[in-house]
């Protein structure tokens, strides 16, 4: 086939078509990373375990996931990127039915880390492909659909996950991903072979992957047992924390000296990149913070039903897809990204403010409305910030800093939501032990209590737990002070970043 037509971009429905499903693609992908998060509970009473080890089922996915992002544009090089794409969606519907079939702890987490190398492959090939397939000139709505499921499929994951376990079968949170995943790797096969990228056969840095296996996989087991083993006061939480950080620090040295690195460092040269980068990483883990939280209070205190805990947080997925098109066409018309960037985080950070004045006797639409309109700001900051992060390095490294940006956003993720449960946690504590000694001081309402019916016990029970909820009141709204600082920071910093003197070029992504 010739040149101009393989490039030659679709048009019409079938640009529609194929685009829904690559977004359908990254969306399931993202949508993993969560959905398991409510569902442990029906999960371990299922399979008879504890817990605790109920969180091997999402490390192992998390873990899996994180190694293979940057990994991909190697594999896209050496294999092609349409190939591997569709090859890693039919692994991920296969993967996900073995996990729904899984009748053990070994089962399931060996499911679910084969379902993480390949759903990690979803997420940069997707967006790599939308680029490809759109007209140069609309590659900003390819990159706000892309976005657009980024952005909602973590808030969708509790939502889909506590209405299965309300209703159905914990299973079906895997069965869901296997008609989807089985049907769009064919139909997009078919219709985008003339995108089929060249072959390089590039060596494969051994060391760099194994370093990278090693440090990755040792933060993210840290990152997710450490509440449960009081971190460093545990010697395996110490031993994880050195292998870490021995083994980022060798990675790092390895992959900026290396020939043929398995993931390009140097990219990090561009101011442009790293500020991105960083705006990206800080902005993304504070919202993926505060997206964890929400449904963890309101199940756990608020008296909300897993069901109805995503119905209240759905509302910011709701309205970041309707503003999802407004960042694109403000991008389209050249604006500043840095600017929309800016107005995005300034606006979502003011809105987090609003909930560090909540009480415990709110209500549902006390709730619901700051999540409203945080979801307006999201694609303002989540759209641009990509396409300025690829605009800011040169052309034949868009493929690098595509993964790279993958990765550290997923990272970021993993991090904040270890840091956002031990944060409150501890603040929680440290809220009801300075509470206690105020609450009744001269023991005048448990007397109350008792002169009205209740045992001493009762009435001791009845207080602490009036304690209790006040003090969880106020550590979610300190924690959600920390996050909307975390955003106004995470809008300072896009400053760092120059004007980026280059449009993304759809093409250029086509190694990864």
């Amino acid at each position: 086939m010739a040149a101009g037509e393989q490039a030659r971009p679709l048009t019409g429905g079938m640009l529609w078509l194929v685009a829904v499903l690559l977004a359908m693609a990254n969306f399931i992908a993202v949508l993993d990373m969560t959905i398991a998060n409510v569902s442990m509970p029906d999960i371990s009473g299922a399979l008879g375990i504890s817990t605790d080890q109920g969180t091997w089922v999402i490390t192992s996915y998390s873990v899996a996931e994180a190694i293979i992002v940057p990994l991909t544009g190697w594999l896209a090089g050496r294999f092609g990127s349409l190939r591997v794409f569709t090859t890693a969606m039919m692994l991920f519907g296969v993967f996900s039915a073995f996990c729904g079939f899984s009748n053990s702890l070994d089962m399931l987490v060996f499911g679910r880390i084969l379902q993480g190398l390949s759903g990690g492959m979803l997420m940069p090939l997707s967006q790599t492909l939308l680029m490809r397939i759109f007209p140069k000139e609309r590659a900003p709505a390819a990159m706000a659909l892309w976005a657009m499921t980024t952005l909602v499929a973590p808030v969708a994951g509790p939502i889909l996950g506590g209405f299965i376990c309300d209703n159905y079968h914990w299973s079906l949170i895997f069965f869901i991903n296997v008609p989807i995943a089985l049907v769009a790797a064919p139909v997009i096969l078919r219709f985008l072979r003339r995108y089929e990228t060249e072959k390089v056969k590039a060596p494969i840095d051994v060391v760099g992957l194994v370093l990278l296996i090693v440090f990755v996989g040792a933060l993210q087991v840290m990152l997710d047992i450490g509440k449960d083993h009081d971190w460093f006061a545990s010697a395996e939480i110490r031993a994880l924390a050195a292998i870490a950080v021995i083994g980022f620090l060798a990675f790092l040295f390895w992959e900026l000296t290396d020939a043929n690195p398995i993931v390009d460092l140097r990219v990090f040269r561009h101011r442009g990149f790293t500020a991105s980068v960083f705006t990206l990483s800080l902005g993304f883990g504070s919202m993926f913070g505060a997206n964890v939280l929400t449904p963890l209070w309101l199940q756990t205190y608020m008296g909300y039903t897993p069901t109805w805990s995503g119905m209240t947080t759905a509302w910011s997925g709701v309205f970041a897809v309707m503003m999802a098109p407004v960042a694109g066409i403000l991008m389209a018309r050249k604006f500043d990204p840095r600017r929309i960037v800016f107005a995005g985080l300034v606006w979502i950070a003011a809105v987090t403010f609003l909930r560090t004045t909540l009480t415990s006797d709110i209500s549902y639409w006390q709730i619901a409305t700051p999540l409203i309109l945080m979801g307006l700001g999201l694609p303002l900051f989540f759209v641009p910030l990509t396409a300025l992060g690829l605009g800011s390095v040169d052309e034949k490294e868009t493929a690098s800093a595509a993964g790279l940006q993958n990765f550290l956003r997923t990272m970021a993720g993993a991090i904040t939501t270890s840091l956002v449960t031990t944060v409150w946690d501890n603040k929680t504590i440290t809220a009801h032990a300075e509470l206690s000694g105020l609450a009744d001081p001269n023991g005048d309402t448990v007397r109350t209590l008792t002169a009205g019916g209740m045992t001493q016990d009762a009435a001791i029970g009845q207080l602490n737990n009036m304690v209790q909820s006040q003090s969880v009141m106020i550590a979610t709204n300190q924690l959600m002070l920390l996050v909307a600082v975390a955003f106004a920071i995470s809008a300072c910093a896009i400053w760092l970043a120059p004007r980026p003197g280059r449009a993304v070029d759809p093409a250029q992504a086509g190694g990864h």
